[in-house]
């Protein structure tokens, strides 16, 4: 009778569970069969099946992987019934730390081992860790489309050497520890540290994540710019892409809030880690050697490949710079950076990059809101319209808080204006070429159904830069009285200067335009239209505006440079406007969206984040809608992205406005989470 009994009591509350166990030293993963019950634990379930597997070796690492589900079992105290697990279920019993191998901005492949159960966020903050890159909020991992790798593979049939030398291996990193999350890794003290052998400051955050697998010589690939690639591999590479490719190639974005192995990332695989969000806080030449790098290693290559648009100008200043950072990389004698004083110019230098956050320093408060100062000039003026030759008319214009008034002469200043131009929320485009003296000004102004098109036209230098940076706070809200305003005048004379071609100064010696190769400099398209002796010469003769440059400021002003694009900072997705019967490009910056038409890439619209009310999406039809002041409202479906992509965007460029110095390190993971996550 209780022979009966057991068996039907045996039948009903437990079952077998099979688990495979993928073990690294296997080649073939090996299945155990346990008995259990719906009400054991997790932790319950892996002590069983480590007992059963019965290899003495540390298994802490090793957590269990529900198949059919696509997701952990972390929580070790639910039970099989919490978790839904029944009979049917395939569980893998495997490392959560595997090898990944990632293409760093400087196109150098690393492979270390990531945490695969960790969401993105948290394994992106253990990477730069190991990497020595602070502000890892900033970062995030791009799965590239299949073709991404492709045109490089040809290359590996004839020598395939270089993908072998060109991997660094960081095996031993700290993210394999067991325990990614070590509260130890940030030094709250941090000082600079300078390598004995080059003088250059090592990045201090080597003191920083102290237990950074990073030696000297690893050290220095990340942080100092490597030679030049041939022009023969930059042709490879270099795929002419029209704002419809860039959207697709921006699909790859990998979703923050899970992990690597719910978004069905192999071991192993190639992933590119890149700045995501285009806000840059805090770059310190003291202690973001590699950071400062590799973010000129991303303007660069996104120069080099056209992935965003320049003036020919524009390109050999940008050219001139790359020649003068990569002969500092490659003397020694020239890398003399223990001289405190010239790291503390660099410094100051630094207030220039401010410009990218939305705020700048506020130091004389008082004076900003008592003293709203104004600009007054005769401009000639220009309005785009249909089948109009572009004629400009002299105008006295007079520039006020954040509009703009013009009047047909001085005398009547006083009097109602031709035109009041409101220029919060507008787009500034530059439209310059110091050669030819030409220094204009695009305002894309928006109005009810769209954009309105102004052209202004300055006399000088001078001029031109106090009438752009008062358009470009205006667009940003702020007025001249701003402690960023002339900051900002100063960095466009600065750029200026160097597009200002040196004539008075010596030509450049013959020697040197032999030794140049300067198509690696250029992007090939650029490239094909001069004759190579023509190109170096022209190199030349730009890189005398910016040879008494250190390599620090080099590459601090080639990001600068990069930052003053029109088109720098966007992010571009092919969605569907509610309402509209065609398909349109959604441009996200750090600061606002913009409509753009797909046929022409002309702005429609432009939206603020100061202005958003609110935003939500309907994860059932994939819509995203979003409500402004003055009750605007847009809404629209994602084509080319998932919405979540979308989404997280917009969440994290909002997060990121809430950083400030005086947070130390420490970040608000659960504010960027709720900011960016799924509500699925």
């Amino acid at each position: 009778m209780a022979k009966m009994f057991s068996s039907s009591d045996f039948g009903t509350t437990s079952w077998e569970l099979i688990i495979r166990l993928d073990h690294q030293n296997e080649k073939e993963q090996k299945v155990f069969t346990l008995r259990v019950s719906g009400d054991l634990h997790i932790g319950g379930v892996m002590l069983k099946l480590v007992e059963q597997i019965n290899i003495a070796q540390d298994w802490s690492d090793y957590a269990l992987w529900w198949e059919q589900k696509h997701c952990w079992l972390l929580k070790t105290h639910w039970t099989l019934d919490k978790y839904g697990v029944q009979a049917d279920a395939r569980l893998l019993f495997t490392p959560q730390h595997k090898m990944l191998r990632l293409r760093l901005p400087n196109m150098k492949t690393v492979r270390l081992k990531v945490s695969f159960s960790s969401v993105v966020f948290k394994a992106v903050g253990d990477i730069c860790k190991t990497l020595n890159i602070r502000r890892s909020e900033e970062l995030s991992l791009l799965k590239p489309s299949d073709d991404y790798f492709k045109k490089k593979k040809k290359k590996e049939k004839n020598n395939r050497e270089p993908l072998i030398e060109d991997i660094l291996n960081l095996d031993n990193s700290i993210t394999s520890s067991g325990s990614p999350a070590s509260p130890g890794l940030y030094s709250k003290t941090v000082t600079p540290i300078y390598d004995p052998v080059n003088g250059t400051p090592v990045s201090s955050t080597i003191t920083w994540f102290s237990d950074s697998p990073l030696t000297g010589q690893n050290c220095n690939i990340l942080a100092f710019s490597q030679p030049s690639c041939s022009p023969e591999t930059l042709a490879e590479m270099f795929q002419p892409r029209s704002l419809i490719d860039k959207a697709k190639l921006n699909a790859g974005w990998l979703d923050s809030s899970r992990s690597l192995m719910e978004q069905g990332i192999q071991e192993d695989e190639k992933l590119l880690l890149r700045f995501k969000y285009y806000t840059f806080f805090d770059l310190n030449p003291k202690y973001d050697a590699i950071r400062i790098n590799q973010l000129y290693e991303q303007a660069r290559w996104s120069i080099l490949l056209e992935e965003i648009d320049c003036t020919e100008e524009e390109m050999l200043i940008f050219a001139a710079l790359q020649y003068h950072i990569s002969k500092l990389s490659l003397s020694a004698e020239t890398l003399d950076f223990t001289n405190e004083s010239e790291v503390d110019e660099v410094e100051a230098a630094l207030s220039n990059l401010e410009v990218t956050l939305e705020g700048g320093k506020t130091d004389n408060i008082l004076e900003d809101i008592t003293d709203i100062p104004k600009l007054a000039d005769y401009l000639r003026l220009f309005r785009a319209k249909k089948l109009t030759l572009k004629t400009f008319k002299l105008y006295w214009f007079v520039f006020k808080d954040t509009s703009i008034a013009y009047f047909k002469n001085k005398d009547l200043e006083q009097g109602e204006p031709v035109e009041r131009l409101h220029l919060r929320g507008c787009e500034v485009v530059p439209d310059v070429n110091v050669s030819g003296r030409k220094f204009g000004i695009k305002l894309l102004i928006p109005v009810a159904d769209g954009m309105n098109e102004v052209y202004l036209r300055c006399d000088n230098e001078n001029q031109y830069a106090r009438w752009m940076a008062a358009c470009i706070l205006a667009s940003k809200g702020k007025t001249m009285a701003d402690s960023s305003y002339w900051p900002e005048v100063n960095n466009i004379l600065s750029f200026l200067k160097m597009k200002n071609r040196n004539t008075s100064s010596q030509a450049p010696s013959d020697p040197e335009c032999m030794d140049m190769k300067p198509e690696c400099f250029v992007s090939p398209r650029c490239a094909k239209k001069h004759k190579p002796k023509q190109l170096a010469a022209r190199i030349l003769e730009a890189h005398q505006n910016v040879a008494q440059m250190s390599l620090v400021e080099a590459k601090l002003r080639f990001i600068q440079a990069w930052q003053s694009l029109p088109e720098f900072g966007l992010t571009y997705y092919i969605v569907r406007f509610k309402g509209s019967k065609k398909d349109d490009l959604l441009g996200v910056s750090y600061n606002r969206l913009i409509r753009i038409d797909m046929a022409t890439g002309d702005p429609i619209t432009t939206w603020r984040f100061a202005n958003m009310k609110q935003w939500n999406v309907n994860w059932e039809i994939r819509k995203v809608t979003i409500e402004f002041d003055q009750n605007v409202s847009i809404a629209f479906t994602c084509l080319s992205a998932d919405c979540k992509i979308v989404h997280e965007y917009i969440g994290g460029y909002i997060f990121l406005s809430t950083r400030s110095k005086d947070q130390n390190e420490t970040l608000d993971e659960d504010l960027f989470h709720k900011l960016t996550g799924g509500q699925e």
